[in-house]
């Protein structure tokens, strides 16, 4: 694709048609979202579609430690670039509770969250993921132990690019339906290439690619136009 917003809107277009899909099939859809300026033009683009939004929920693949309605925080781009094109009840963005004193706590509750709407165990509709220039997806960082946590789907990191992080873990990821992965700027050609070679070295690579879909721009896929 040419460009980050052209990647926005096919993504776009491919969630409405899974949600239509989930919702004549099991009722509901419930899809995670990322952080990242892309997905905020997804979610616009998303949002101006016809969908059974009355079924529709969304939760947070990560969320960074910091008050409510900082610009830090993936949620409140996600009230923005969502609640204003969509009508989607605010009830129905259920968020990660990192300000509540106690992030390991919240992780819990955020579980629980996800059980009453996602079934036990809960299963995802669609997760969205981005891909940084280091390798890490969702809040899954290089050298975090949170990587080596297996049997909770929610988790606390340590402090990365200056903040703590509530995440989705790996058997969360991995047990989803269907996972859409937006990647797009110059720099992250090479992790790309890793990705799609499911390199386990990066924490992006550890992530089940049997459901996937990739979508890159041009800048992102230089390598693969260049070969």
């Amino acid at each position: 694709m040419t460009d980050s917003d052209s990647v926005a809107l096919e993504a776009a277009r491919i969630i409405a048609k899974l949600a239509r899909q989930s919702v004549a099939t099991r009722g509901r859809f419930v899809m995670a979202v990322s952080g990242g300026t892309t997905p905020w033009l997804m979610l616009r683009e998303l949002g101006k579609k016809d969908l059974p939004w009355k079924n529709v929920y969304v939760v947070q693949v990560d969320e960074r430690e910091a008050p409510e309605g900082h610009p830090d925080r993936n949620l409140t781009h996600l009230h923005k670039s969502l609640l204003e094109y969509a009508p989607l009840s605010e009830d129905h963005i259920l968020a990660m509770p990192v300000d509540s004193g106690n992030l390991a706590l919240g992780a819990q509750h955020y579980c629980e969250t996800l059980c009453q709407i996602a079934g036990l165990p809960p299963v995802l509709d669609l997760v969205h993921l981005g891909l940084g220039a280091d390798g890490h997806t969702a809040s899954l960082v290089p050298d975090d132990l949170v990587l080596q946590i297996d049997d909770r789907d929610v988790a606390i990191t340590g402090i990365y690019q200056g903040r703590r992080r509530m995440t989705l873990t790996y058997p969360m990821i991995n047990r989803s339906r269907n996972i859409l992965w937006l990647v797009t700027g110059a720099g992250k050609s090479p992790m790309l290439k890793r990705l799609q070679s499911a390199d386990e070295s990066i924490p992006a690579g550890r992530v089940c690619q049997d459901h996937a879909i990739i979508l890159a721009d041009r800048d992102a896929a230089e390598d693969f136009i260049l070969q």
